[in-house]
């Protein structure tokens, strides 16, 4: 079941009476319980601004991925404090992995003056609800640079599922997001491309991969010239399986 917004904010067994005293400067709010499905509401609340952001008239123009992500994070962070039931989040950029504090994380999304409840999982506002790794379709093209980044890097541990695959993003979560900025082609054409890359990366020597992570198209809206994908990839031993919500955006 997918959670409205607001009925996700007001919240499952709430540990206080409604009424109760409103959250004191310094002091956070009480505890919220959530289920589990409640993250498809917050990737649904995700994916309307992305469209909203790319066509703000006053948006400076950018191609980086540094900047693209810096610019969508200000704007998530606004549209939470403006969109009913969404002002409990906060969007925290480059923050470290909870696990490997080596590594940031492109987009962290965490409660902002509230104790939130999922599935019998605390979350406060240093800990973060859901890990968002941001890529550029096509990758930078650079000697150093693998053009399969979006999936995997030959060069370093900078391929964007391989990341989550291996740990080094998320290990403590079971889901996860991705945003591809793309910047030439189409949706269209980038998930033939995808799905070809997986299957040389299965007919190869590296490890771990296999047509089990290509992903799956949810939608596809031309007018917006937004896309959502979904997968689920196998990871280390010692991790269970993560999925991933991907939504791409035509640039």
């Amino acid at each position: 079941m997918t959670l409205s917004p607001i009925f996700a904010h007001r919240g499952f067994d709430v540990l206080a009476d409604e009424g109760e005293r409103q959250l004191c400067a310094g002091v956070l709010d009480h505890g919220v319980h959530l289920p589990g499905e409640w993250f498809d509401s917050l990737i649904e609340f995700v994916s309307g601004v992305l469209p909203m952001w790319r066509d703000d008239p006053i948006r400076p123009n950018q191609t980086g991925e540094t900047g693209l992500t810096a610019q969508l994070c200000s704007r998530l962070t606004s549209a939470s404090r403006h969109a009913p039931g969404w002002d409990f989040l906060q969007f925290k950029r480059e923050e470290p992995d909870e696990i490997d504090g080596r590594r940031s994380i492109d987009i962290a999304v965490a409660p902002s003056g509230s104790v939130i409840w999922i599935e019998g999982r605390e979350y406060t506002e240093y800990q973060t609800l859901l890990p968002i790794e941001c890529k550029r379709l096509p990758t930078p093209s650079r000697a150093d640079r693998d053009e399969r980044e979006y999936l995997y890097s030959q060069f370093s541990t900078t391929g964007g599922i391989q990341r989550f695959k291996a740990g080094h993003h998320g290990a403590s979560h079971g889901r996860a997001a991705m945003i591809g900025y793309v910047q030439n082609r189409t949706v269209p054409a980038w998930a033939v491309q995808l799905d070809q890359w997986i299957e040389e990366l299965e007919g190869t020597e590296v490890e771990g991969w296999s047509i089990a992570d290509k992903l799956s198209l949810i939608k596809y809206d031309t007018v917006s010239r937004t896309a959502a994908f979904r997968s689920v990839h196998n990871r280390r031993p010692g991790l269970t399986d993560i999925r991933i919500d991907h939504l791409w955006i035509e640039m």
